[in-house]
């Protein structure tokens, strides 16, 4: 592919692919979580926000690429929030979510599962979903402490509880097989985790249900704050939330139950984790980009949906607003 078509004409604060395909979403987001971006250096980082800086200003100097400055565009997209203009914490950027978060999956996913060892894994998952959502939340109204720990803690009992209702109720149906009980429990992450993962989305970020969130018109200017607008970027984030654990809780005791049975792994039963734990990390890899690619980070609505006063104060059909992911 020419360097021309691979990295077309940069636009400030925009994707270089289609967002309004799939296809371009999947790509764009790719970009977002490339794990490589955990590794960039401060000084690194700073020449790519200078970098955009000159471009915004006209003072960018002669014989810089598109290329460099789409480059360093995706390196601040990666690490600083769009709304606080912060550093995002490492394990919690997007970025991060796969290297930080497999363990977790894979812990989940380990068979014969005591009643502790359930708590323990699905309070941690939620724990780190809590912080991503937190993180990578729509930030154009302030969030005060007392507020994420509510919701963390509604988060994280809301887990726990499911998983371990679900558990008990299977170890108490006694008509199933023990294989039969033993392929149920390893499916039970997954509706604990999706059921879970939705109340999650919607307690970290209740403050934007009650204040709402900034909307823009075309020029990146703030129209107004629209509660209409909070509900559409939670629905948008959940509904990512309940896509998300499909393939990495469902696929993975699939596959393993399979591989299990192959004689290489019967005879060297220590390779089962290690294996497990390449399953998931695939299926993960797998699944991240395609559930956050459903909808585009910088949403549209139009202004007929939303509040009177927002419809009053623009001359614009269509209003922006982040998503958060």
């Amino acid at each position: 592919m020419p360097l021309s078509e691979e990295y077309p004409p940069f636009r400030l604060g925009e994707s270089r692919f289609n967002q309004s395909m799939f296809y371009g979403r999947l790509r764009h987001f790719l970009n977002v979580i490339d794990p490589r971006t955990l590794f960039v250096s401060e000084s690194e980082l700073n020449a790519s926000v200078r970098m955009l800086e000159q471009f915004k200003n006209g003072t960018l100097p002669p014989g810089v690429t598109d290329a460099q400055l789409w480059k360093s565009q995706k390196v601040k997209q990666a690490i600083i929030h769009p709304d606080t203009g912060e550093k995002i914490f490492m394990p919690f950027r997007m970025s991060g979510y796969i290297p930080f978060g497999t363990p977790v999956v894979v812990g989940l996913l380990l068979p014969n599962q005591t009643l502790l060892s359930t708590v323990f894994w699905q309070w941690l998952n939620q724990s780190h979903n809590a912080c991503v959502n937190y993180s990578n939340r729509n930030a154009s109204q302030p969030t005060s402490g007392s507020k994420f720990f509510q919701g963390y803690l509604g988060a994280v009992t809301s887990a726990v509880s499911i998983a371990v209702g679900l558990s008990v109720l299977v170890q108490k149906a006694e008509r199933f097989s023990p294989a039969t009980r033993l392929l149920v429990q390893r499916f039970i992450p997954f509706p604990a985790v999706a059921s879970a993962n939705v109340c999650n989305v919607v307690l970290m970020r209740y403050s934007e249900l009650k204040e709402g969130i900034s909307v823009l018109d075309d020029q990146g200017k703030v129209v107004g704050t629209s509660q209409v607008a909070a509900r559409h970027a939670i629905l948008e984030t959940a509904m990512t939330r309940v896509v998300l654990p499909m393939p990495i809780l469902v696929l993975p005791p699939i596959v393993m139950t399979f591989l299990e049975r192959l004689p290489l792994l019967q005879r060297r039963p220590r390779l089962v984790l290690p294996v497990h734990s390449l399953v998931c990390l695939a299926a993960f890899s797998l699944a991240l980009p395609l559930a956050i690619s459903l909808f585009p980070q910088q949403s549209q609505i139009h202004v007929s949906q939303l509040e009177p006063e927002i419809a009053a104060a623009t001359d614009c059909e269509v209003v922006t607003y982040n998503k958060g992911l």
